[in-house]
């Protein structure tokens, strides 16, 4: 853990590795106030993150990743580096997050969601684009959002639901592919991730 600075109040599992593939050219792992990391989690060197952070076991976070304040890391959960995740984001169980996604803040992404950022993998080379996850906006668990696509802000995406296109803020997406239909009532209105 020598290639890392902790801020006050920071618990981090004997089994947690923080500062992996640190060299010379790499800037140290930064971590806020109040951290907790547990067994089997692994964060590269190069990754900022903000206070009150958490993880679930075995997660992995690669470098060149920014994180704000107050965000779960589930369990298994996967952010594969060169990522801006916000504050107060939640990344349930078994998220993969891949290289070049922004997500902003007040954010909840289901168990099992996955988000690509190769459009026609080992086929042609395209280059990478992640996805854009805006402000406030809900993934439901084993949804999948294809490279490029943005999820607007305060928009719902259904469980289980292929996200080819972009959703409109403020909006149900729902389906294989999902379309894009008004919020159903219990629906409207900010998540309630940021802790008082």
């Amino acid at each position: 853990m020598a290639d890392a600075v902790y801020g006050e109040g920071c618990t981090i599992d004997e089994a947690a590795t923080v500062g992996h593939g640190a060299n010379d050219a790499s800037a140290p792992t930064r971590i806020g106030d109040d951290a907790t990391i547990r067994a089997g989690t692994i964060v590269y060197a190069d990754v900022t993150i903000g206070d009150s952070f958490t993880t679930g076991h075995d997660a992995m976070i690669r470098e060149d990743t920014v994180i704000g304040d107050d965000v779960l890391v589930g369990t298994k959960t996967v952010i594969d580096g060169t990522t801006t995740i916000g504050d107060h984001v939640s990344l349930q169980t078994g998220v993969y997050v891949p290289t070049d996604t922004t997500i902003g803040s007040n954010v909840f992404v289901g168990p099992g969601a996955v988000l690509t950022n190769d459009e026609y993998p080992i086929r042609t080379d395209n280059g990478l684009e992640g996805p854009t996850i805006e402000d406030g906006a809900s993934i439901g668990a084993n949804a999948t959002v294809l490279p490029g696509v943005t999820v607007g802000e305060n928009a719902f995406v259904a469980a289980g639901s292929v996200v080819t296109e972009d959703v409109p803020a403020n909006t149900l997406a729902l389906g294989t592919p999902a379309k894009p239909r008004a919020l159903p009532e219990p629906l409207e209105g900010p998540n309630q991730l940021e802790r008082a």
